[in-house]
């Protein structure tokens, strides 16, 4: 059987050999519950500990085997091993959090990133070859929405309407299911099966048919969850900002509730890959940032940038939409492109079927991988 290695679980306190309650539990499964030998980051949401996780590898430049070891590749137990480099990050956490509670009333404008900027030591030395070289090109997803643009946030959202084929055409699509193929970090870059179905007005769940076993990504309505194979935490129950990122995923293909998931929205107008782009940026009480880049002739969605809050900082996942094809009238995106801490893939969708019955039970909780299970027939 073909193992994978989960890219960017790095300098943490860690881990696993695996707990999972049977019964269903109301409130998140902490990371003390799912995880062995966690000793500084207790009391946070199993799926914040990953991102988390992910947070230290986006800092350092790490994968998870830099920090648990190479034995780690092929036995997710040996994530709670000790090791120096964890025993080092343990360290670190708890400096950042002093720094922060001494110096910005414990919010956190020092973080990880901010001294190691993708490095695994921290530079002390000022670079002259840095300092006198080319810049780089300004981050689009560093852009920040301050208004006083000639446009407004509805106006974005009624062209991204008319462009998807307008409004009476767009409450027609209730549903849709989907094949393609489906390509990452977690598939060694080949290109494996994928099944998407969705239903009005944000249910949505991705089965990915990998060698061993399905990873399967759900959001019922409610609740959303994880479950993937060879990995610390074969199913995870999503909360805070990945649940929030659930939702929107799945009210983005019938346009219904996403202007309303933020109360208030900011404007601006950047480019991407020197395309003009509309940004909306919302933002709500208690809700991390929400990006949308519109193609600024074709009003289509072409990036969203989501946040996750972790014990460090904030977690950033990029997509990037493209190919945009009409299925009964409405403008969907064939292919999807996932960027985040944890890796990279790509999604190509092949057939769109829409308006199509969808048992409920399709979107419901997932069990733990385990036995790989053929694309159902449509």
């Amino acid at each position: 059987m073909r193992k994978r290695i989960v890219l960017s679980i790095p300098a943490a306190l860690i881990c696993v050999a695996v707990i999972l309650p049977a019964n269903a539990q109301t409130k998140p499964l902490m990371a003390e519950e799912a995880f062995k030998n966690v000793q500084v980051l207790k009391g946070i949401p199993a799926d914040e500990f990953m991102n988390t996780m992910g947070f230290f590898a986006a800092s350092l430049s790490f994968n998870c085997t830099s920090c648990h070891g190479l034995e780690s590749a092929g036995d997710v137990a040996r994530f709670a091993d000790d090791t120096p480099l964890k025993q080092t990050a343990r360290k670190m956490i708890l400096i950042v959090r002093s720094i922060n509670q001494a110096n910005f009333a414990g919010m956190r404008k020092v973080t990880c990133y901010t001294c190691h900027r993708g490095g695994e030591k921290p530079e002390v030395t000022p670079s002259l070859a840095q300092q006198y070289s080319t810049p780089l090109p300004d981050d689009p997803n560093q852009f920040e929405a301050t208004g006083g643009e000639r446009f407004t946030a509805d106006e974005v959202f009624d062209k991204y309407i008319q462009a998807l084929g307008g409004a009476q055409q767009v409450a027609k699509l209730a549903s849709f299911s989907a094949r393609g193929t489906y390509g990452g970090y977690d598939t060694d870059r080949e290109k494996v099966p994928v099944e998407v179905f969705a239903k009005a007005p944000d249910q949505r769940v991705t089965i990915v048919h990998l060698p061993d076993g399905n990873k399967i990504m759900s959001y019922d309505g409610r609740d959303g969850w994880i479950a993937e194979p060879d990995t610390p935490l074969p199913l995870t129950p999503l909360s805070g900002g990945d649940l929030d990122g659930a939702k929107i995923d799945g009210m983005l293909p019938f346009a219904v509730g996403v202007k309303e998931s933020r109360s208030q929205w900011a404007v601006g107008t950047t480019t991407i890959d020197d395309r003009q782009v509309r940004v909306a940026e919302g933002f709500g009480s208690g809700q991390t940032p929400l990006k949308l880049y519109f193609d600024k002739d074709s009003g289509l969605l072409v990036r969203l940038v989501r946040y996750a809050n972790t014990a460090v900082g904030l977690v950033p996942t990029q997509v990037d939409y493209s190919d945009y094809r009409a299925i009964s009238g409405v403008m969907l995106p064939f292919k999807w492109t996932v960027t985040w801490v944890d890796g990279q893939s790509t999604t190509e969708l092949s057939e769109v079927q829409p308006n199509v019955a969808i048992d409920a039970a399709q979107f419901a909780k997932p069990t733990a991988p385990g036995t790989p299970v053929p694309p159902a027939k449509q």
